[in-house]
């Protein structure tokens, strides 16, 4: 008997320790990334493939030069990007062509790929000039969020489109968005007594964000995944509720547009690098109090996902640091 008690207790010891020490490490890597500039080690580059000289990286502060951005996070993506630069600049000079008043940039941010990303990214800033494509280098892998917040606030348009390299979200479904974003911010202006309601630089002040979302095609995912990825989704899901409360169902699409006001808020803030930035910016939006919409977009499974069911760990290792950064006021806010 006294056996299986010293076993017991041991166990016990040994779980106690294990999850002091967990506990631990959160709160020091919490504590580690309360100030945003230690998140900063290595700054963006912006590169000219046709001189080989660096170029100054625009500002979010800075006044607003085109009307829109696209942000296109980029990791080992040789093979699926080229699809969908082609089929993004083809509707971009489409509608550039229709409307004169339209100017757009593409950002690439190369999140220190180790394939021929980077080729692949600089052919189409020859193809279209470093004015309309630019690439810029992260130098090693800091992971999606990183690369994304880096593309964002180097940004110059007055709405910021984020979008993933793989083209999972048809181009055309930006308008879905755009115009919502459009419809809000004119009757916050109407509120406001605005002289001229049809200024997009008024617009791009109003900080209003709006989300891509798959929710209403989860029933048919639900049907066709496998059981234990449909309970990791739930879990995750579950995670999530608890981490950011309500508001948005899909926080993971990578399809999501922001006016220059609420990227210049969120992305001056958000500190988690990798998956659940998105998470991060749910609850951003909630703290400043920027309008957040839901909009259904086409969405289709593309091969070749980065996610996988190791991802899940470092997912709710990032929703921990959350948690414990915002909650304990280590992470404070810039307005």
């Amino acid at each position: 008997m006294e056996w299986w008690l010293w076993t017991i207790t041991e166990l016990l010891m040994v779980a106690l320790f294990l999850v002091s020490g967990l506990v631990l490490a959160v709160i020091l890597m919490a504590f580690g990334r309360r100030c945003r500039h230690l998140h900063d080690k290595d700054p963006a580059i912006l590169e000219d493939p046709n001189s080989l000289k660096q170029v100054p990286c625009p500002s979010i502060s800075d006044p607003a030069e085109k009307y829109i951005s696209l942000i296109i996070p980029a990791y080992n993506e040789e093979h699926r990007l080229p699809g969908t630069l082609d089929e993004t600049m083809n509707y971009l000079q489409q509608r550039a062509a229709k409307d004169k008043s339209f100017s757009y940039e593409v950002v690439i941010v190369d999140d220190g790929s180790t394939d021929g990303t980077l080729r692949v990214a600089f052919d189409f800033v020859r193809r279209y000039t470093i004015e309309n494509v630019r690439v810029i280098l992260l130098g090693r892998n800091h992971g999606k969020g990183e690369a994304i917040r880096s593309g964002m606030l180097h940004s110059r348009g007055e709405l910021l489109l984020m979008l993933d390299a793989d083209g999972a979200t048809k181009i055309y479904d930006l308008e879905k968005l755009e115009n919502q974003i459009c419809r809000l911010a004119k009757n916050e202006l109407k509120l406001g007594d605005a002289a001229n309601t049809d200024s997009s630089s008024r617009i791009s002040d109003i900080p209003i964000v709006a989300f891509g979302s798959r929710a209403h095609l989860e029933e048919k995912a639900l049907a066709t995944r496998k059981w234990y990825r449909n309970f990791l989704m739930k879990g995750f899901h579950a995670v999530v509720l608890l981490t950011a409360g309500r508001g948005i169902r899909d926080t993971q699409c990578g399809f999501k547009m922001f006016t220059r006001a609420a990227a210049r808020k969120l992305f001056s803030n958000v500190r988690l690098k990798r998956w659940c930035f998105d998470v991060e910016l749910v609850y951003l939006c909630k703290r400043f109090g920027i309008q957040m919409i839901e909009i259904s977009v086409n969405w289709s499974e593309i091969p070749g996902s980065k996610v996988n069911p190791l991802s899940i760990p470092n997912m709710l290792w990032e929703l921990c640091l959350m948690s414990v950064g915002y909650r304990t006021h280590m992470w404070k806010v810039c307005i």
